[in-house]
């Protein structure tokens, strides 16, 4: 009998294959659709087609290849940037063929593709206009060639569905893509603007769905380069902490062994000592060990057999109580001399004394994972003269630059392939697995793939900040805003990543929806900010603070309504200016839903509004809780402003994924930190939102057009922990100041 290995993603394709040969149409250009390679950083254009611009490709068989600056890491860049350059170029979306820009080109020629770092919802608001110029350009170009031929007027060519006319004549792209490419203007021609967009604002499949779907799509963690090793990697569980010694001889005398590395100091790669000589290079090589095997099961097996010893220096003590000690100490102590401002209006104290009521509460949110579906990992191919890199990065130069750092390489030497991504939501945007497998790879001298097992990529996750509130608000006579105090203390993300962007000692993006980002009027206002860090590592995170403070915030809010007696969505509409942004998100929300602030107990709806990445959200949730305390979000209602939209059944998706992601986090998320090391190593331990607890999810636009362009990646995350915290008070009258939802007693009765 023959031994064959099926995975799970073998018997996908096969099967798929077996089925009727559903895959054939993904490797034939132009055939019924608009398509992409399942390996998209492969440019088989590079050889066949004519490049027009950096960004079009043409083939003589009429596909049009439109390279892709940004990571597809599910959120539907492959689809929607296509569909911006392919607006303008008027090509026929079937013969459309995506593909990954090149890193290296892009480094080699001054930043060529202008924006590949994807993260902050920024792929269609920030790179639109450049896009759509391409394809203008492109388009342009392709008339001027006709023109050329035909001996007319470049205005009298026209353009539609990849083929140029003029009177009774007609030609395709291909035929005048060659001239094409030759001509250059003097003044780029015009792009569209919103109100004359035709494919712009339709609903197209997203084209990374099919790969998905048969299996067929490449992620890093499928990567095979021929002649390649597997290393199985372990590094010191508390962050900065250090590998003192460990049993070689175990690991080397395991089948299929290779070689035994150690990582970091007095090994190969970056020596770091602590975290504060190395600010910003947190995502660098930590001390620990590879060991590096003819399979991943047998560099596993033998890393697993191998004693270590760890010191923690000075930092074994931290746990979660000491983090929440230290940051409460410094939350109810105002004078606190480390205190940042960030907003002032008016006298906030001084106005307290004034106000009719005044209500004070503390809030609390924990460190959290990223919980991305695949693993870390990365596959590297060194020599002395050129390295390739395939990993899945949120931002491929970086990723390059990073890996030619450690090989010792000029970055034009280094050829970073872009896989697709299993989850990102900020982890894989500093590519610390990249300088990892740098290292190995150089070591070693042979191509070699590095796996995080879970257990690895969960303690050493970088996660999202702890978060802790102090409000002290004060309502005038008639139940309005008259007086609003804010002290947050927190774990800086820019100080552990990017120090250079804090506004002398003050990070900004931990205040997001808070201070001036918040809807609201107050005559008088006090917001400041405190950093308490620790060895923790820390990352950005979906929709980065705007999720922790829209939960302690929004759900502050609603106790002011209550305090002022009034409906919680109406307080928020009066203590708004009367031409904001939020009132229609707002209104549409609490129309969508059917509205009602009393439900009766054991049923209510909650709200919460918010803007992140220029993208205003309101959502509206619908909970019941049995007497029992068995909680279940029925469905969510979510208004969204983006301003405009590309692919209107991708916004709704990730509304809905954004939704999830929150809702996990509100019901579950939570990092245990014991002896100075992270507890949870796995699901079975790091919760996540089961299918059987989806709500479901209306999206509703509230479009306010104009110059307005929000992402939506990330956005519709930060309410979604409020509104239903909010929920369950109007349902059992306990209001939740701390979370994940699941350490609390919502039983009622």
């Amino acid at each position: 009998m023959t031994h064959m290995e099926i995975t799970r993603r073998n018997f996908i394709v096969t099967t798929a294959a077996a089925g009727g040969g559903m895959m054939l149409g993904f490797y034939m250009p132009g055939a019924n659709a608009a398509n992409i390679n399942m390996n998209p950083w492969e440019r088989p254009t590079d050889k066949d087609g004519q490049e027009v611009n950096a960004w079009v490709v043409i083939d003589p068989d009429g596909t049009v290849t439109i390279r892709v600056g940004q990571s597809e890491m599910g959120e539907g860049v492959f689809t929607s940037l296509p569909m911006i350059v392919a607006e303008e170029l008027h090509v026929d979306w079937k013969m459309v063929r995506a593909e990954y820009a090149d890193a290296n080109r892009h480094v080699r020629n001054d930043n060529l593709y202008q924006r590949m770092s994807t993260g902050g919802s920024g792929a269609v608001r920030r790179s639109r206009v450049y896009l759509q110029q391409a394809g203008a350009s492109a388009r342009e170009r392709l008339k001027a060639a006709a023109a050329a031929a035909w001996g007319v007027d470049r205005a009298a060519v026209t353009a539609k569905d990849s083929v140029l006319s003029s009177g009774n004549r007609s030609g395709t792209f291909a035929e005048f893509a060659t001239a094409a490419a030759g001509i250059t203007f003097d003044e780029e021609p015009a792009i569209k603007t919103p109100d004359q967009f035709q494919f712009l604002g339709t609903s197209v499949a997203r084209l990374d769905t099919p790969l998905k779907v048969n299996g067929t799509a490449t992620f890093g963690i499928d990567v095979k380069v021929p002649g390649m090793l597997y290393a199985a990697v372990e590094v010191a569980p508390v962050p900065g902490g250090y590998l003192t010694s460990f049993d070689e001889a175990a690991a080397r005398a395991a089948p299929g062994v290779v070689e035994v590395l150690r990582l970091g100091e007095n090994g190969i790669g970056q020596v770091i000592h602590n975290l504060d000589e190395v600010p910003n290079r947190v995502t660098g090589l930590s001390s620990g060990v590879a060991v590096v095997a003819d399979t991943y099961y047998h560099a596993l097996s033998a890393l697993n057999l191998m004693a270590k010893e760890w010191d923690a220096r000075g930092n074994g003590h931290v746990t979660n109580q000491t983090i929440r000690d230290e940051a409460f100490s410094a939350l109810r102590n105002p004078s606190d001399p480390t205190y940042k401002t960030a907003e002032t209006i008016g006298d906030a104290m001084g106005a307290m004394g004034g106000a009719a009521k005044v209500l004070e509460a503390e809030y609390w949110t924990p460190y959290l994972d990223h919980a991305c579906m695949e693993p870390m990992n990365c596959t590297v191919s060194y020599t002395a003269n050129r390295a390739d890199v395939w990993v899945g990065a949120q931002n491929p130069p970086g990723a390059l630059g990073i890996a030619a750092e450690e090989f010792g390489l000029e970055q034009e030497n280094v050829f970073q392939h872009t896989t697709f991504l299993g989850g990102g939501f900020g982890l894989r945007s500093r590519s610390h697995e990249t300088r990892q497998a740098a290292a190995i790879g150089k070591a070693l001298g042979r191509p070699v793939k590095v796996v995080w097992t879970r257990e690895e990529t969960t303690r050493q996750g970088k996660n999202r900040p702890y978060a802790s509130y102090a409000f002290k608000a004060g309502l005038d006579a008639n139940g309005g805003a008259h007086a609003l105090e804010a002290r947050v203390v927190s774990h800086s993300i820019f100080q552990h990543q990017i120090p250079q962007f804090m506004n002398e000692g003050l990070d900004g993006i931990a205040l997001e929806g808070i201070d001036a980002r918040s809807p609201y009027v107050w005559p008088n206002k006090a917001v400041n900010w405190a950093m308490r860090n620790n060895h923790l590592p820390v990352q950005w995170w979906r929709a980065v603070a705007a999720p922790q403070n829209l939960f302690a915030f929004e759900s502050f809010i609603d106790e002011l309504a209550e305090a002022a007696g009034k409906d919680p969505i109406q307080f928020r509409l009066d203590n708004m200016p009367a031409d904001s942004h939020f009132r229609h998100p707002l209104e549409v929300a609490r129309d969508a839903s059917g509205w009602s602030a009393n439900m009766g107990r054991g049923e209510g709806m909650g709200v919460a509004i918010g803007e992140a990445f220029g993208s205003i959200v309101a959502e509206v949730a619908w909970v019941t809780v049995s007497r029992r305390g068995q909680l279940r979000v029925e469905r969510v209602d979510a208004a969204i402003d983006c301003g405009h939209t590309v692919n209107p059944d991708t916004i709704v998706a990730q509304v809905e994924s954004s939704i999830v992601y929150g809702m996990t986090a509100a019901l579950y998320g939570e990092m245990t930190i014991r002896d100075g090391r992270i507890v949870e190593d796995n699901f079975d331990k790091y919760l996540l939102m089961r299918i059987n607890e989806m709500p479901e999810v209306r999206t509703h636009f509230a479009l306010r057009g104009g110059d307005a362009w929000g992402g939506v990646g990330e956005p519709a995350t930060a309410p979604i922990a409020g509104a239903i915290a909010n929920a369950i008070y109007a349902a059992t009258g306990k209001r939740l100041r701390e979370l994940p939802i699941r350490n609390h007693d919502l039983s009622w009765g």
